[in-house]
């Protein structure tokens, strides 16, 4: 496969996975993005936001390893939730500055480039990561969200995105 095959493979995997996320919140109000409908403590606006930090972390990641991703510090305990002061509508446009960020830097970036991971419990101490791994994490992240959101939606008004 060629790199400029690779990569167009990797941006079509990105949108298609953001389009999902994006369609399962659309038409939503901010009261119904806040909202808890299952035993999960999820909200589709929280997964929105979670989703939008997540990506700019693995980007910065991408860019220059371990330290560009922790240089922004990340409030674990709220990332999920949607306070009353925040809108669907805020987290959607600094998903898309962030996403259109991310697709310039998998059209520019050497995806052989490896990078140390970040210390955290969930990494093995010394572990890394290729930038072309990130991207396929970053893919992984956003449709597992996706299928999250799915759920919450459907329980929500009984709308289905994937099904």
């Amino acid at each position: 496969m060629s790199n400029d095959q690779e990569r167009a493979d990797l941006l079509e995997s990105l949108a298609a996975q953001r389009r999902f996320l994006r369609r399962t919140v659309d038409g939503l109000t901010d009261g119904q993005a806040r909202l808890r409908p299952t035993a999960s403590e999820l909200c589709l606006g929280g997964i929105v936001k979670h989703v939008a930090l997540m990506e700019a972390g693995w980007a910065r990641f991408a860019l220059g390893g371990a330290e560009a991703m922790q240089a922004v510090q990340v409030d674990w305990s709220s990332q999920f939730c949607m306070e009353e002061d925040e809108t669907l509508d805020d987290f959607l446009a600094i998903w898309e500055g962030t996403a259109g960020a991310t697709d310039e830097l998998v059209r520019t970036l050497d995806l052989n480039k490896i990078h140390e991971l970040p210390r955290a419990p969930w990494f093995p101490p010394g572990a890394t990561r290729s930038v072309r791994r990130a991207f396929t994490h970053l893919i992984a992240e956003i449709a597992q969200h996706a299928g999250h959101a799915d759920i919450l939606r459907e329980s929500i008004d009984g709308q289905k995105t994937m099904g």
